[in-house]
């Protein structure tokens, strides 16, 4: 099975926010959990760089796309 492309922490560097994994965590409990008719880039909490490269990813279904969905899952549950 091929390795992801990206970690969660990866993502949480580029989206420009703390990459530890109790900063993740911590981030998550914070905005958890995320109403299931709410898309993960049009949450409020992003800023809109942050909104607009979560937005393009799952468009293009691109590189980052997997881990993104990861990330809306666990602010999901």
């Amino acid at each position: 099975m091929e390795q992801p492309l990206h970690t969660m922490s990866n993502l949480f560097a580029q989206l420009g926010l703390p990459s530890e994994e109790s900063a993740i965590e911590r981030f998550i409990a914070a905005h958890a959990p995320l109403p299931c008719g709410v898309e993960l880039a049009k949450a409020p909490f992003w800023s809109p760089q942050q909104a607009a490269f979560l937005s393009e990813e799952l468009t293009e279904d691109a590189d980052w796309a997997e881990i993104v969905d990861q990330l809306s899952a666990r602010l999901r549950s």
